[in-house]
């Protein structure tokens, strides 16, 4: 199934730059964030059931203890965002970088030793990152001065993609020839960084992020969910999945827009913004990993 997907995905994101040419900047920025704040938010919906599968407990107290636990870390990420915004920026991108690559490479967890499923597979969400990034290296250097009021030096962005670069080729040089069974896999996720840097060099930066976020990260995480929640893919299951996440969808979207309106014109909304992606990105990355590690 996922290798069928992987086809799918490709034209999709081919299909997806096609769409660029027709759109202006605006237009693509609107779909990029509706597509982010529909599948995107979705895949992170139903964590609170993935932790109660992994521990068989559906009472009411181990529901609100767990409630309880992701309200302290919405609560907390604001405060870091709000006094340490530089710091929780860099650990919002280093968790998202290990997440995107553990996804990348999740066949490789109980197979092969950590060390070398977590070096390659953050190194490998690391460089996607910084492929976007350093084809929009202005805007992300604008971004960056938003939100931690720090102005980074120009030749910062392609300096780290140089060295994390290098080191992700070495690992993958390393692996390539010492488990000859990886071979493949490595030779496929090699060609698909190869569509990521044609996607993010031609298109925006927020439509290239919402392509890989939503085809390639999102979409492939919820078919991984449904096989662990259900045990297969179906229709029927997604919708069963689709109906336990609403109420968690929609108050992430209540949030947002609530934010929004409240703080589009000051400069804390920045901060709150992503203090609140990074709510979503801290717990949810930590119950994937514990999914795929459960799964072996």
């Amino acid at each position: 199934m996922m290798g069928k997907y992987s086809n799918i995905a490709i034209v999709a994101s081919f299909f997806g730059l096609w769409l660029d040419s027709f759109f202006s900047n605006q237009i693509q920025i609107i779909l990029g964030f509706s597509f982010i704040f529909s599948f995107g938010i979705l895949h992170g919906a139903n964590d609170l059931l993935l932790i109660e599968n992994k521990n068989n407990k559906k009472n009411t107290s181990f529901f609100i203890k767990t409630l309880i636990i992701y309200i302290l870390i919405v609560i907390l990420s604001a405060i870091l965002f709000y006094f340490l915004p530089w710091f929780a920026l860099f650990l919002f991108i280093i968790v998202s970088a290990f997440h995107f690559g553990e996804q990348q490479w999740k066949e490789l967890i109980g197979l092969y030793p950590n060390w070398i499923c977590n070096s390659i597979g953050f190194s490998y969400g690391l460089f996607i990152l910084l492929l976007l990034f350093i084809f929009h290296t202005s805007e992300v250097e604008n971004i960056i001065f938003e939100i931690t009021k720090i102005r980074m030096p120009t030749f910062y962005l392609p300096l780290l993609f140089k060295i994390f670069g290098s080191a992700f080729f070495i690992i993958v040089v390393y692996t390539y020839y010492i488990y000859k069974r990886l071979r493949e896999k490595i030779l496929k996720e090699l060609f698909y960084l190869i569509v990521f840097t044609i996607i993010f060099k031609t298109s925006s930066l927020i439509w290239g992020f919402s392509l890989y976020f939503i085809l390639w990260h999102s979409i492939p995480s919820i078919l991984e969910q449904m096989n662990y929640l259900y045990g297969e893919y179906s229709l029927q299951n997604f919708k069963s999945y689709c109906k336990t996440a609403l109420v968690y969808w929609i108050i992430s979207i209540i949030g947002i827009i609530l934010l929004y309106y409240i703080f589009k014109d000051k400069q804390i909304f920045n901060a709150i913004f992503f203090s609140f992606l990074a709510a979503i990105t801290f717990p949810h990355a930590f119950v994937i990993t514990k999914m795929f590690n459960n799964k072996k």
